[in-house]
């Protein structure tokens, strides 16, 4: 059994009900032919059969789920065509050498700002590097003899330059105003219903998270603490339960980067600077929204993985910060600390597929009305405000009993969690899922 195949079991990432799409695409979770098709892509590239070593590495890209990639071996060739996001990869290896490229934008005069630009990025790179090709059209490319291109360093240079034009390309056209889009991949278009359900639920959340801390301003004043957590909590939860793209999607990564920046800012000055960016969300008009709410296809996610180990550290280290906020009856800063629990962990790290569900699951109960407007019919919480204990404890086992193969010591202690209030919930599930023991014998 591979490494990453004894962190994550042999399950494709789990599908969601009614197949939305939540949080951020991750490429970790591979099916067990994914492996073996790894495996022998590095033995055979070691053997240098090259051309066949390319084979098997495509086959351990390819998520069925996603169709996210296509090939046809063509002689002594394989052409290729990758999906991420709004761009489309195309590329071929053959015996001697391997050629990847994208095209990111056109432009119809050439302008110092965006060249400058390309340049800076160039800079950071490691694998690929933008150009303009003889029709004015940018384009990022990687080049590699095949001597030299490994699977190793495949995989990572085909990462690099998917995620770096499916992220460039939109704020490249949308600052400078000689760029225009090309050669997007096929997106899939959401329904104007689901949309609006998507942008009401955006506005009402920053709505109400910054109406309370305008209304309790010696508290912010005195436990900016509190208030970060508040506001990380939102800008993850809107980035794993809307999934946005473009500008808004930028905006939450920019919000991230903001607070976790290493300057000498104290938290409040930090937590001004991140109003001022959910305010400038606010602003921005439902059109607007509605271009940036769409599904995609990925192949490369950015998340890094981790197991278990890391993750009950990471709860561990932050969820007694809620004690104080709890026993004092600050509820929104008491839940704020389990949400920036679980949305840090969705947003930075590929999880442990169990845990991975059971953090979906913890959205399902906390943020149950958006689920129901999305045509979700599970009720965790009454109509009084109780949590239905019977329907969570019922769903937490049946998330254990599908993945007991994989992990035969997976056995949530559910009797130790309290249903006193949503956020005593909170604490006492976030107690359970650091106790889980994920080991695989």
């Amino acid at each position: 059994m591979s490494f990453f195949s004894r962190i994550f079991g042999d399950q494709i990432s789990p599908e969601s009900d009614l197949n939305f799409k939540f949080g951020r695409y991750t490429d970790a979770y591979k099916t067990k032919l994914q492996y073996e098709a790894w495996d022998a892509a590095v033995s055979l590239f070691e053997k240098k059969d090259f051309l066949e070593a390319y084979h098997q590495f495509f086959i351990y890209l390819e998520d069925k789920e996603e169709q996210n990639i296509t090939w046809n071996k063509k002689g002594d060739q394989i052409d290729f065509e990758i999906l991420q996001g709004s761009k489309k990869i195309t590329g071929w290896v053959n015996l001697k050498s391997i050629h990847v490229e994208t095209k990111v934008a056109k432009t119809n005069s050439i302008n110092v700002g965006f060249l400058r630009r390309l340049v800076e990025v160039n800079y950071d790179l490691k694998y690929s590097r933008y150009g303009l090709d003889d029709d004015n059209i940018i384009v990022l490319v990687f080049n590699s003899l095949s001597i030299d291109g490994s699977p190793y360093k495949l995989y990572f240079a085909l990462k690099e330059l998917s995620t770096q034009a499916d992220k460039l390309d939109d704020l490249l056209v949308d600052e400078f105003q000689a760029l225009e889009a090309i050669d997007s991949s096929p997106i899939n278009e959401l329904s104007p219903e689901l949309k609006k359900v998507k942008y009401d639920f955006v506005i009402s959340e920053i709505q109400k998270a910054l109406s309370y801390i305008n209304s309790n301003a010696v508290f912010a004043e005195k436990f900016p603490g509190g208030i970060a957590y508040i506001l990380l909590h939102l800008c993850y939860k809107l980035d794993y339960l809307v999934k946005p793209e473009g500008f808004m999607m930028e905006s939450l990564e920019r919000i991230h980067r903001l607070y976790f920046e290493k300057n000498q800012k104290k938290t409040i000055e930090k937590n001004k600077i991140l109003l001022k960016e959910f305010d400038a969300l606010l602003k921005r008009s439902k059109e607007e929204f509605d271009k940036e709410f769409y599904d995609v296809t990925c192949t490369f996610g950015i998340t890094t993985a981790v197991d278990q180990l890391k993750v009950a550290s990471f709860i561990k280290g932050e969820l007694h910060n809620m004690d104080w906020y709890l026993d004092n009856n600050h509820q929104e800063a008491a839940l704020g600390i389990p949400g920036y629990i679980v949305g840090y962990c969705q947003f930075n790290f590929a999880v442990p597929v169990p845990v991975r569900e059971y953090f979906h699951l913890f959205y399902m109960i906390t943020e149950q009305n958006y689920f129901q407007n999305l045509g979700f019919e599970n009720a965790f919480i009454k109509t009084e405000g109780k949590v239905d204990h019977k329907k969570i404890k019922s769903k937490i086992e049946s998330i254990a009993k599908k993945h007991k193969h994989a992990y035969p010591r997976l056995d949530p202690n559910t009797s130790k969690l309290s249903f006193k209030s949503i956020a005593h919930f909170a604490r006492s599930y976030l107690l359970m899922i650091q106790d889980l023991d994920l080991t695989d014998t």
